[in-house]
């Protein structure tokens, strides 16, 4: 049960404008990161205390920042973990050494942060603070409080504007760059990846993943200008797939420094990507001297954590979590479908029953004509977040491609109703919204608390 002063605590953060929960379009024009500059020298620049990894893209940036971040801890650094937005609990934004953030803990730092934003926005003069700015805030002070040595910290939209973009990093990271978040970022892949790659630094060097010949076209000349280094994973760093054995997925990654056989119990096809790329950028961190091992590496990438990617819950019915939102990630998900359970791996359940629910800033035709042709039954449902997409328009839409669709109103009796449909010899996947997913774990995995969005 949550206690009085922590929902306290939630409702003021919440009390300020929320981009991730409105429904109308985000103008780029209200985001000034002078207003972060200003909050954050009143709080003691707590951002510049610590190492940085800073990390943007469009698909995998979670996982690379999880796994990054687990190797930084089996290196023997205490490490804080920055990502957005959660899965179940709003806690689990704000990690240190894979342990979130304490009730108590986030309710001292909202009253101290709390004077500070009185002032910052009483003056107003950049804009007023919104509540990821206030999140962003919050977790540097959190990881000040807890001596983090290194920080892991994912953009939470684009990049160059983004609020975490305050940092020194020692390394940057930029994960493939795809169509997404267009009424903020641009409708085009080189204007999202301008945005994307607003996160170099002068001098710094950047890892990224592979990216389309447009895009690493933008951050080639991004490196040139601010004069950073650029190690390019596909090009600089090679890496080959072993299988799937005891739950994990084996790989081999050849870096420039080194050569490393992995076992990563994340179990997506694209992780072998995101490996890859979480390996160039603590060989980064290497050879600036830190203490970052063939050793840490190894057991780094074996002990990582990210639920929702992916994700295997069960064998009867298999049950598959996985948050895909636009239609490259979507087709993602069938190829790691494909590569988990076997090329024919529709025919192999009787049935294969999809859960689909998607927020209304998504592409859902794209998404539907990725996902729907693999699944007999298609039950279709909506999240409890404000930003969710109506069941009428996924109906519609799924008509409209000749796809069959069943609608249940809550993710958790969408949920049960696949169950039921798959029976012992089918399979579930959940998908379309990584807040879909969050709602299946509350009552596939009884671990988790109750969400807060």
């Amino acid at each position: 049960m949550i206690n009085s002063r922590y929902q306290q605590a939630l409702d003021y953060l919440y009390s300020f404008v929320d981009y991730e929960t409105m429904h109308q379009p985000r103008d780029a024009a209200n985001y000034d990161l002078r207003r972060m500059d200003e909050l954050l020298n009143r709080l003691g620049n707590p951002h510049l205390k610590a190492g940085t990894v800073h990390i943007a893209g469009t698909k995998g940036k979670g996982s690379v920042a999880a796994m990054i971040a687990s190797v930084l801890q089996a290196s023997g650094y205490t490490t804080g973990l920055y990502t957005s937005p959660h899965l179940v609990d709003i806690k689990e934004r704000f990690r240190v050494d894979g342990r979130t953030i304490s009730d108590d803990e986030l309710v001292e730092l909202v009253a101290k942060m709390k004077p500070e934003v009185s002032e910052v926005n009483r003056q107003a003069k950049y804009g007023r603070l919104t509540t990821f700015e206030l999140l962003t805030a919050l977790t540097f002070c959190f990881f000040e409080q807890r001596k983090v040595q290194f920080q892991v910290i994912e953009t939470g939209l684009g990049g160059r504007l983004d609020a975490t973009n305050v940092v020194r990093p020692w390394v940057c990271v930029i994960t493939t760059i795809g169509l997404d978040h267009t009424e903020v970022l641009g409708k085009k892949l080189p204007l999202i990846a301008k945005e994307k790659a607003g996160i170099i630094k002068q001098g710094v060097t950047v890892v990224s993943s592979p990216q389309s010949g447009d895009v690493m076209k933008v951050i080639k000349e991004v490196c040139r200008d601010k004069k950073a280094s650029l190690i390019v994973a596909g090009d600089d760093i090679a890496w080959r797939g072993l299988g799937f054995e005891r739950g994990k997925q084996h790989l081999i990654v050849e870096g420039t420094r080194d050569s490393y056989r992995l076992a990563l119990p994340l179990i997506g096809s694209y992780q072998l990507e995101n490996a890859a790329t979480a390996v160039a950028a603590l060989e980064v961190l290497a050879e600036k001297g830190f203490a970052v091992t063939k050793r840490s590496i190894t057991e780094g990438l074996e002990r990582v954590s990210w639920p929702g990617r992916f994700q295997v819950l069960s064998s009867r019915p298999a049950v598959v979590l996985d948050g895909a939102h636009n239609p490259t990630s979507a087709n993602t998900l069938v190829n790691s479908l494909k590569s988990y359970f076997g090329v024919n791996w529709p025919q192999k359940f009787k049935p294969a029953a999809l859960v689909l629910g998607v927020s209304i800033d998504k592409d859902l035709a794209g998404i539907v004509s990725m996902l729907g042709p693999y699944f007999e039954r298609i039950i279709i449902t909506r999240s409890r977040h404000p930003r969710a997409m109506a069941t009428e328009e996924l109906e519609a839409e799924l008509k409209k491609q000749g796809l069959p669709v069943e609608t249940v109103e809550t993710v958790p009796q969408a949920v049960s109703r696949a169950k039921h449909l798959a029976g012992e010899e089918g399979l579930v996947v959940v998908s379309g919204s990584i807040f879909v997913v969050g709602e299946a774990l509350e009552v596939l995995d009884r671990r988790h608390p109750d969400s807060r969005f």
